[in-house]
């Protein structure tokens, strides 16, 4: 079991709202993570077929059937988003903290439900995959950053000894096609598989939806709606510009950043660490799982991510920026090579003088071993992101 960093943001939860949930892509680790918090909260999947249809048919008599229990988890929420609707009045009834804990793989199904009937009853979590700071504190992360990138952080690839190549290509095809063709009534299925080869591609760089849609034959407007539903299913994530232009004229597309490295390898048909030495995306795919990284630092700390990048059009960019309250921004840069040189640190003096921001500490993740202090700015390697994130908001 490795205890994942969100554990204690749930319990908290638990103990001041009437219902929890825990979304997240499939196979994040919900599951385990709700079972083992509330080992004795009774367990029901709504992927059962006939617990579905018990739900579906007399929702009142199905959730009077737990009321007696401590409590009740409903994996899957998003199977029958409708029970919403009839816990709001058994909320409303009586309050029991920590009753209903929900699990939901569609944050677009379940988000809007949840808006419309429990505002201010739930408490919402993200669970993304396993992070760098889980696998060290079990001693399962990889010395090799490479290997990190190829094996990806679901929990299921470090619970059993399962071939990466052929679980990613499950996954792909069981969760990933299935469910994002279900909601957008997707029939092409190789027209789908082209998009998503074409947005591992195309990781790290800024989202052009005409290219991409040229690409793949289709309108502007399908590929916006596929990225939408792929971002909302926890697959990939946008990244939007810092909305102050500092009398720059900025870009205003957004990045493209998958949330699991092993997801992008496999689209890519990179299999070995050779093959991933010398192939072009090497620098992009250290960055998406820095930005990943990133992401749930916030998440398994029940924060709302203030994630950003900036890039003018004279070509001046910064690879991520950190807003803090009160507005203020810190830069961080991102470089795949092992070995630093004046080059890391360019954007960050750029930056530096278009902000007037030269006594802001400054921050560069890197594919190197150490953690070291330079006046140019401060250099985290790729297995320390917790420590960089902390000493930024903690400073």
């Amino acid at each position: 079991m490795i205890r994942r960093d969100i554990t204690d943001h749930l319990i908290s939860l638990a103990r001041q709202f009437s219902a929890i949930a825990v979304m997240g892509p499939r196979q994040s680790g919900k599951t385990t993570l709700v079972k083992e918090t509330f080992p004795d909260y009774e367990y029901v999947t709504l992927e059962n077929i006939d617990e579905r249809r018990s739900a579906q048919e007399d929702p009142r008599d199905f959730l009077a059937r737990h009321s007696h229990k401590k409590g009740v988890i409903f994996d899957e929420i998003q199977e029958v988003p409708e029970l919403l609707s009839y816990m709001q009045g058994i909320i409303d009834a009586e309050y029991r903290p920590g009753f209903f804990i929900l699990t939901g793989s569609q944050h677009f199904l379940m988000y809007e439900k949840i808006t419309q009937t429990l505002a201010g009853r739930i408490a919402l979590l993200t669970l993304l995959p396993l992070s760098v700071n889980e696998l060290k504190n079990v001693n399962l992360l990889a010395n090799n950053c490479e290997d990190v990138l190829l094996k990806g952080f679901y929990p299921g690839l470090y619970a059993h000894d399962i071939n990466v190549t052929q679980w990613c290509i499950n996954y792909i095809g069981t969760y990933v096609e299935k469910d994002v063709r279900q909601v957008l009534g997707i029939s092409d299925v190789v027209t789908f598989q082209r998009f998503l080869k074409l947005c591992a591609a195309r990781v790290g760089n800024l989202v052009n939806y005409s290219d991409l849609a040229r690409d793949c034959d289709i309108s502007p407007n399908t590929a916006k709606a596929w990225l939408s539903v792929l971002e909302t299913s926890f697959i990939i994530k946008l990244l939007y510009p810092y909305y102050k232009n500092y009398n720059k004229r900025v870009i205003k597309s957004p990045k493209l950043y998958f949330y699991d490295s092993a997801l992008v390898c496999s689209l890519l048909n990179i299999r070995t660490v050779e093959d991933l030495s010398f192939h072009p995306i090497r620098g992009p795919l250290f960055e998406s799982f820095a930005v990943s990284e990133l992401f749930k630092y916030y998440f398994n700390h029940n924060d709302q991510p203030s994630l950003y990048f900036w890039r003018d059009a004279q070509g001046h960019e910064i690879d991520i920026i950190v807003e803090k309250i009160f507005g203020t921004v810190m830069p961080i840069e991102i470089k795949a090579r092992k070995t630093v040189t004046d080059e890391f640190f360019k954007g960050l003096a750029d930056w530096s003088i278009i902000t007037d921001q030269a006594n802001i500490p400054s921050y560069v993740i890197y594919n190197g071993e150490q953690i070291q202090r330079r006046k140019k700015g401060n250099l985290f390697p790729w297995n320390e992101i917790e420590k960089l994130m902390e000493e930024i908001y903690n400073g």
